[in-house]
C-alpha cells in the first residue's frame, strides 16, 4: 500500500524549488554554450618534428577511422579559431586513448595545460600509466589525482596546476573540487562522459 498526500504546502514548496533549480541550471548551460560559440581563441602552434616523433612511436598502425579522427582534431586545434567540441566514439581497442594523447601533446607543446577527467580510480590509474609510457621521451610533466593520492602530494599538484608548471593532470571527480584552479587549461578530455552529470561537465567548461 502506498499512501501519500501531494497537496501539502511542503510538497508544493519542494516542487517549486526543484523547478527553479532546473531553470537556473538550464539558463547557466545556455549561457556557457553561447559564450563558447562567440569566443575566439588563438590556434595552437607546435613543433611538427616533435609531433611526428611522437606519432612514429605509436606501436600500432592507425586504422582509417583513427587517422581521420586525429586529422580532424589536429585541424581543429591548429587552424580553427573556435573552441573545439568533439565526441570520439569507438569500441574497446579502437584507439581512442591514442587520439586523446595526440591532442594532449599538441596542447602541451602549444604551451597550455591539459586535464583528463575519468569516472573511476581504476581508469585514472590506467590512463596515467599509458600517458606516462607514451610521453616518457618528451618534456611533458604528468600527474594523477584521485582519492588515494596522499594529501602532501595533492597540495603539491594543486600548487603546480595554479602556477602552470604541470602540463597534464589525470583525475577523477577530485578535479571538480573548488580547490582545483588550473592556470591555463587549454584542453579538457572526458573519458566515458556519460558517467558524469551535466553540471559536472559544464563546471570545467567555465574555465
Amino acid at each position: 500500500t502506498l499512501v501519500g498526500n501531494h497537496s501539502t504546502s511542503g510538497w508544493e514548496n519542494k516542487k517549486k524549488k526543484a523547478r527553479k533549480e532546473v531553470e537556473d541550471i538550464a539558463h547557466e548551460l545556455l549561457q556557457i554554450q553561447a559564450n563558447r560559440k562567440s569566443a575566439l581563441r588563438t590556434p595552437y602552434r607546435f613543433d611538427d618534428i616533435e609531433y611526428q616523433k611522437f606519432a612514429e612511436e605509436f606501436p600500432y598502425e592507425e586504422t582509417p577511422d583513427q587517422t581521420k579522427a586525429i586529422e580532424l582534431i589536429v585541424e581543429d586545434m591548429t587552424q580553427n579559431v573556435k573552441y573545439m567540441d568533439r565526441i570520439v566514439c569507438g569500441d574497446v581497442g579502437f584507439g581512442k586513448t591514442e587520439i586523446a594523447m595526440r591532442a594532449a601533446l599538441i596542447a602541451a607543446l602549444g604551451g597550455v595545460q591539459v586535464a583528463v577527467l575519468a569516472p573511476t580510480t581504476i581508469l585514472v590509474e590506467q590512463h596515467f600509466k599509458t600517458f606516462s609510457e607514451r610521453f616518457q621521451n618528451f618534456p611533458i610533466l604528468i600527474e594523477k589525482l584521485n582519492r588515494f593520492t596522499p594529501q602532501k602530494q595533492v597540495d603539491n599538484i594543486i600548487e603546480r596546476l595554479q602556477n602552470g608548471s604541470l602540463d597534464i593532470i589525470i583525475g577523477t571527480h577530485k578535479l571538480l573540487s573548488s580547490q582545483i584552479k588550473i592556470k591555463n587549461l587549454g584542453l579538457l578530455i572526458i573519458d566515458e562522459e556519460q558517467r558524469f552529470g551535466v553540471k559536472q561537465k559544464e563546471k570545467l567548461k567555465k574555465y
